[in-house]
């Protein structure tokens, strides 16, 4: 099943069809977005196409390196974050509910990091998804 609710490669969702989709999810969507553009200095996000496995994201990156992509699904979104090896660890220390805390155990260890695809349904998402931001964002302005 793919992560975004839009697979249909030659229609690029709209922002307005995003909402309708994520339904009462909309504000944890808004409050992950005000964090990155408010920390991060990241303005423009734009759709990518991933194949019929994964769908249209809208993504954020910044110094070109991808620093978040968000998946909009059924009244709910997925968050996907690659955590590098060496962010790992700090990751793991983090105080992480425990959805996220599975997922990070469970991620396919890739050479690149961990691919972490977190279903955002509540506050304490919002704040997984903040929380492992911040040691990614950190290493990449090393």
């Amino acid at each position: 099943m793919p992560y975004s609710a839009f697979t249909d490669k030659e229609h690029c969702p709209t922002m307005k069809e995003v909402f309708a989709k994520v339904g009462a999810r909309k504000p944890l969507w808004e409050t992950i977005i005000q964090f990155v553009e408010g920390n991060y200095g990241v303005k423009k996000a734009d759709f990518g196409f991933y194949g019929k496995s994964y769908g249209w994201a809208l993504r954020f990156r910044k110094g070109g390196k991808a620093l978040i992509s968000l998946y909009p699904g059924k009244e709910n979104f997925t968050a996907q974050i690659i955590i590098s090896p060496s962010d790992a660890k700090k990751a793991f220390d983090l105080s992480l509910g425990e959805n996220t805390r599975k997922v990070l155990e469970n991620a396919h260890k890739f050479h690149e990091g961990r691919w972490l695809f977190l279903k955002v349904e509540s506050d304490q998402d919002v704040r997984d998804v903040q929380l492992l931001l911040t040691v990614k964002s950190r290493s990449q302005t090393k």
